[in-house]
């Protein structure tokens, strides 16, 4: 399906995947509006360490230990998308640190992988999630990007129905959030989207350029130490769970027992996930309904290979080499 520039796009979404995509699209030439209730930078993306980390991800995430190469690919697009946004990327690398055992474990891990057992990464990156949300918003608006503040229910070609009872028209809705879209209502692929309840730790605390890995935790600088994070599979409240954190706490404490963690910010956010750890994106079943949905933790990482791929489609074009990986109907054909 090819789409000519001008038409009205919807992007449900404020996050790192629709954000992008609607700075990308509005660059393409189309008209485009995000709808998203929650306040700019409150939603899964804004609580988030901002980690662009294809090895770590690997390492410390089974669903992403089969897609390292394709991670890497999104990482290396990250320094032409970020240039004039001034969204400035870290690259002072990773370092595992933890007991012997537990670094062997990743020593042979990372040597399975095809790569030195070091305990530094220097190829993973990150960015600051806040600041970099607010960039994109910024830029997208520049652009003619409208945000609207509100839910969007349900959607036909030339009709979206937003919560707030209006119908408007619009000719694509590019579906680019995970929480409460699940349903299969607006497409019927969300149906295999499952939520995983995220909890992180903020602390004024420093801790250098550099993140830190150990066993069950990470310790990320920045504007704030943000200390993460939990994944609490099939969960999809917001609801600081003390149980969750504590365990948290004892990680980050093993690494660093002169954290002050007591006075420390817990942050929640819920991201949506497929079973094979990759987003679906693509063209749904749906009439006019382009899905960006389900990074699991990487929303920032892939943000730029999503956003292209959905422009690409969106135009006709090839959408590269992870279109197959990404099919946004690929559970459909499998019979899942």
């Amino acid at each position: 399906m090819t789409v000519q520039s001008g038409v009205r796009i919807a992007v449900a979404g404020a996050g790192a995947l629709g954000s992008a995509a609607a700075l990308r699209l509005a660059r393409a030439g189309f008209q485009v509006t995000v709808f998203d209730p929650a306040a700019p930078g409150d939603n899964a993306s804004g609580v988030a360490a901002g980690m662009l980390a294809p090895v770590s991800e690997a390492l410390f995430d089974p669903a992403s230990r089969d897609h390292l190469a394709l991670m890497r690919r999104a990482r290396d697009l990250w320094p032409a998308f970020a240039e004039g946004l001034g969204i400035e990327i870290y690259r002072a690398g990773v370092r595992i640190e933890g007991s012997e055992t537990w670094r062997g474990e990743v020593g042979r891990k990372l040597e399975d992988l095809g790569l030195p057992a070091d305990e530094t990464i220097p190829e993973d990156w990150r960015i600051e999630a806040r600041p970099a949300l607010a960039a994109l918003r910024t830029a997208a608006q520049a652009e003619g990007v409208r945000f609207e503040a509100v839910a969007v229910e349900g959607f036909a070609p030339g009709a979206l129905r937003l919560a707030d009872g209006r119908t408007e028209a619009f000719d694509i809705l590019v579906l680019a959030t995970g929480p409460g879209a699940r349903d299969g209502q607006l497409a019927p692929e969300t149906a295999a989207l499952a939520p995983i309840k995220g909890q992180l730790l903020r602390t004024s605390a420093g801790e250098g350029d550099m993140v830190v890995r150990g066993e069950g935790v990470y310790l990320a600088p920045g504007e704030t130490l943000a200390i993460g994070a939990t994944m609490e599979a099939g969960r999809d409240d917001l609801e600081p769970d003390a149980s969750a954190t504590q365990t948290l706490r004892a990680a980050a404490w093993a690494l660093r027992p002169d954290l002050d963690l007591n006075a420390a910010s817990v942050e929640v956010g819920v991201r949506v996930t497929t079973t094979d750890g990759l987003p679906l994106v693509g063209w749904s079943k749906a009439p006019g309904v382009m899905l960006a949905v389900g990074a699991r933790r990487n929303g920032w990482l892939l943000a730029p290979l999503v956003a292209d791929m959905v422009a690409a489609y969106l135009n006709g074009d090839h959408p590269g080499p992870d279109a197959a990986a990404m099919d946004a109907r690929r559970f459909e054909k499998l019979g899942d």
